[in-house]
């Protein structure tokens, strides 16, 4: 199995002006390289992944920072909860690394990945029952259009839903990767079934809805001051991200032609980063993993 490089370090600690004794969640915990980054420089982490496999590599990875590391399987939907549970809020700081992490990629069994044979899973928590082999083979082949070209931005997802459709059963990531390949086409350096896979997966583990339900109660848990820092990895998840964002970021959110204000919205977070920070050129290629990732940052006021 490949090393898990956690993405633009650095840049997230230094955004998350991560203070000794200072509160701080990760709600991607993956790997824990970030946790660790933050615990190293003082902070107290909680650690939130709905993946059960990732909450025990980041607990044996950041055993030696004892009490100050608190590791819950969970999804981050649940993020009052969790931290009204573990005594954990206020905030200073709120995390999200919305890109898979390479535990998932690098495990053929999980059914992530286009270019390694496994089964057609795709589940981030393994108990989920809904899984990309329902959705291959038992959804009507107008909704596998539609959560390819929601969820893909893939333009050609009506001649893939028909393809799919016509060669079930599909077992196989390998078998529906071949399937896809042959309708797009091979075209510059991205795989022709990645737009493919990557909708099925956000579908599958409700990724968008589950991200919109955090954000909601990111205001609730953080002090004034506090961080949000967020790293995504499609156009999607930064459309939500940057949204999110200048939403909360404005005082009035009324339509541009209402005369008056009636919409009694009030800025509860500044931007911190007008544009969003990319890796270098040198993180990129030590992790070409990293290229497409976008991170933002907003504080609250």
């Amino acid at each position: 199995m490949s090393p898990h490089i956690p993405v633009l370090i650095n840049e997230v600690v230094d955004a998350l002006q991560v203070k000794t004794d200072g509160h701080y969640v990760d709600c991607t915990l993956g790997a824990g390289g970030h946790s660790a980054a933050i615990l190293e420089r003082g902070g107290r982490v909680l650690g939130i992944d709905i993946d059960p496999h990732a909450v025990d590599v980041a607990r044996n990875k950041l055993s030696s920072y004892g009490d100050r590391a608190n590791l819950i399987n969970d999804s981050f939907e649940n993020l009052e909860i969790i931290c009204s549970q573990m005594n954990f809020s206020p905030v200073n700081g709120v995390l999200f690394d919305l890109g898979m992490s390479s535990l998932q990629i690098s495990s053929p069994e999980r059914g992530f990945s286009f270019q390694s044979e496994g089964p057609l899973k795709m589940c981030f928590n393994p108990s989920e029952e809904l899984t990309a082999e329902i959705i291959v083979n038992d959804f009507p082949e107008d909704e596998i259009a539609r959560i390819i070209k929601h969820y893909g931005e893939e333009p050609k997802s009506k001649a893939i839903a028909k393809a799919i459709v016509s060669n079930r059963p599909i077992c196989t990531t390998t078998e529906l990767s071949s399937i896809v390949s042959k309708v797009v086409g091979y075209h510059g350096r991205i795989h022709p079934a990645t737009k493919t896979f990557q909708a099925i997966r956000i579908a599958v583990n409700r990724e968008l809805e589950r991200i919109k339900s955090a954000l909601k109660q990111v205001v609730n848990i953080l002090i004034v001051g506090g961080r949000l820092v967020i790293i995504s990895f499609h156009s999607l998840e930064d459309r939500l991200v940057k949204d999110f964002m200048r939403m909360e970021s404005q005082e009035c959110i009324c339509p541009p032609r209402t005369p008056i204000c009636i919409c009694n919205h009030h800025a509860r977070f500044k931007l911190i980063t007008k544009k969003v920070v990319v890796p270098s050129s040198a993180e990129v290629e030590v992790n070409p993993l990293s290229r497409s990732a976008k991170m933002r940052v907003a504080e609250r006021i």
